[in-house]
């Protein structure tokens, strides 16, 4: 389930810098007299692209968190809604009641009526005791005064029966009401959660125009200045410098291209096994999938449809990954449940299916392979879920310059769910929720299979922890599933254990 490995290569000019001019013996004899005093201004310009780079890891910190508070309010809108639901079916139920009662009464108020016409008629009343004046001997009277008690219990008993049916129908009529505000009030819930989901939209592409200018004209004076530096190193250091740069350039290039060389290796590697492990495992695929039934899609903001489809994935014969969009759904039940016991806040999800077999170091091996068995996938900002990579969502600025919204990926929230959805945990899509939806340890003592947030309260970014100073992430638009070292610049105090 690989889209390539030419995208898991790390780039060697981020590691090794452009190769210095190799000068001849007479060109240094030549420039012997002219290496100066321009060190000073070397050190100068070092700082100024230190400062630079500083500047544009600020901004992008600052883009991703309002990156989170979309996927926040979009999690908070489809919880809205659900409340909604249920709230509309609460008052057909009551209305349903308000029906049943009110034949209740006509079927009372019938007999009612026939007792009242029986009584004038054939004098079942008091009327009725002139019957007795002309009984035919004692038996007679016994006999007739035995009827007119059978018919006044039938009568009485039917007036009581009528007074139940009139209270029962105000009860009803109560509930009813009381239904109707509820529900009034879930929708106008709903309707708020819409507009604040709208309204981080709008924040994340104001804030990505507004930085994306301030990005473009760092960037334009960190590569001035890195220009500069070259021409001044070249001076500064003189060309049998520059002849010993370049053969210390030479062996780190080559000792560059050989490690990543290895790297790339086992990285393909340790990904097809993990991919063939994966497709082997039914089990998990289906405890993924149902986790992703009758839930919302994540990035339906209109809220328009409802069916229970989702993203497939599979493996093609060349390791690359088939994917197609998923539809969204309907009925959200309550937040998951992590293996630790730690319920997710705010999530919304539906509740944990998790194996109770799968424990200890077997959970973890596969969060991890199906985690690695994704490695390659495209970014898509807002894409992913326990099933399975998805298309993304619009944003108006960096994601949509990238085509995330026609992308089928996975962001990183997002590809956390489709580790952990394996075991039949359910994870919201949003990172500051996952933050607290299992056991937080320090980051100091997090162990294989941990989630490493970043940002303030979680609200920048997370990935899975592989040991050996290593992390899987899906790190931003434009980039792809891969491992990267791990960042501990920005990371929060605590790791989140899902699985002991």
């Amino acid at each position: 389930m690989l889209s390539g490995t030419g995208l898991l290569t790390p780039t060697l000019a981020s590691a090794v810098p452009p190769p210095p001019p190799n000068p001849s013996d007479s060109d240094i004899a030549a420039a012997g007299a002219r290496v100066g005093d321009q060190l000073g201004r070397v050190g100068q310009l070092i700082d100024q692209v230190a400062s630079a780079n500083q500047q544009l890891a600020a901004i992008d910190a600052q883009v991703a968190i309002k990156r989170e508070d979309v996927n926040k309010a979009l999690v908070d809108l489809q919880n809205a809604r659900t409340v909604a639901d249920a709230a509309a079916a609460a008052v057909g139920i009551a209305q349903q009641a308000l029906r049943d009662a009110g034949r209740m009464i006509s079927d009372a108020q019938t007999k009612f009526d026939a007792f009242a016409v029986t009584d004038y008629v054939k004098g079942t009343g008091s009327a009725g005791f002139s019957s007795l004046l002309d009984a035919q001997g004692p038996q007679d009277v016994l006999d007739r005064a035995q009827i007119l008690r059978m018919l006044s219990s039938k009568q009485n008993a039917t007036l009581d029966g009528l007074q139940r049916a009139r209270t029962e129908e105000a009860n009803r009529d109560s509930t009813a009401r009381a239904s109707k505000l509820e529900a009034d009030r879930a929708s106008a819930e709903a309707d708020a959660k819409k507009s604040e989901a709208e309204d981080a939209i709008a924040a994340a592409v104001t804030a990505q125009q507004e930085q994306a200018a301030q990005k473009a004209a760092v960037e334009s004076q960190r590569d001035s200045a890195a220009a500069e530096l070259d021409q001044a190193r070249n001076a500064a250091a003189g060309l049998e410098g520059q002849r010993d740069a370049y053969s210390q350039w030479d062996q780190q290039r080559q000792a560059e291209e050989a490690a990543a060389a290895a790297a790339a290796e086992a990285a393909q590697q340790a990904a097809v096994a993990a991919a063939a492990r994966v497709a082997a495992d039914q089990a998990s695929a289906d405890r993924a999938a149902a986790l992703v039934t009758g839930e919302r899609d994540h990035t339906d903001l209109a809220g328009s449809t409802t069916s229970s489809g989702t993203t497939s994935t599979g493996t093609t014969s060349s390791g690359s990954t088939s994917s197609s969009g998923s539809t969204s759904s309907s009925g959200s039940t309550s937040s998951g449940t992590s293996s630790s016991g730690a319920t997710s806040s705010g999530g919304g999800r539906g509740s944990s299916g998790k194996d109770p077999s799968l424990t200890g170091s077997a959970a973890i091996e596969l969060v991890i392979d199906r985690g690695m068995s994704v490695l390659g996938t495209p970014y898509s900002w807002g894409g992913g879920n326990e099933n399975g990579p998805t298309k993304g969502i619009r944003d108006g600025g960096v994601a949509d310059s990238y085509g995330d919204y026609n992308k089928v990926g996975f962001d990183c929230s997002g590809l956390m769910m489709y580790a952990f959805g394996g075991l039949g945990i359910s994870l919201p899509h949003y990172t500051g929720y996952q933050y607290t939806a299992g056991k937080q340890v320090p980051s100091s003592q997090m162990r294989r299979g941990d989630m490493i947030f970043y940002g303030p309260g979680a609200s920048q970014h997370v990935a899975l922890f592989l040991g050996d100073g290593k992390m899987l992430e899906a790190p931003q638009s434009g980039s792809v599933v891969k491992v990267s070292p791990v960042r501990f610049d920005g990371m929060t105090p605590y790791a989140v254990r899902m699985v002991e």
